[in-house]
């Protein structure tokens, strides 16, 4: 399991500064039952665009690169 979090960091320190230019961050929690749980942070925050950032972005290159992954939940 250690490597797939390593993994899953990866991916998301790769996508996090496109995020950080526009204000915000996010945070990876954890990944249980193939669900990753990040949180927002920054200009993310109640943010009108980020469901899209992260449904077409982060969770479709999450899941073009590991298999065992279902979807993004996003915690307060």
């Amino acid at each position: 399991m250690g490597s797939l979090i390593d993994k899953i960091n990866q991916i998301i320190n790769e996508l996090r500064p496109t995020i950080q230019s526009d204000g915000g961050d996010i945070e990876f929690i954890k990944f249980e039952d193939g669900k990753v749980y990040l949180r927002l942070h920054g200009a993310c925050v109640g943010c009108a665009f980020s469901f899209y950032t992260l449904k077409f972005g982060v969770e479709k290159r999450l899941k073009e690169e590991i298999d065992q992954i279902k979807e993004i939940v996003i915690v307060e």
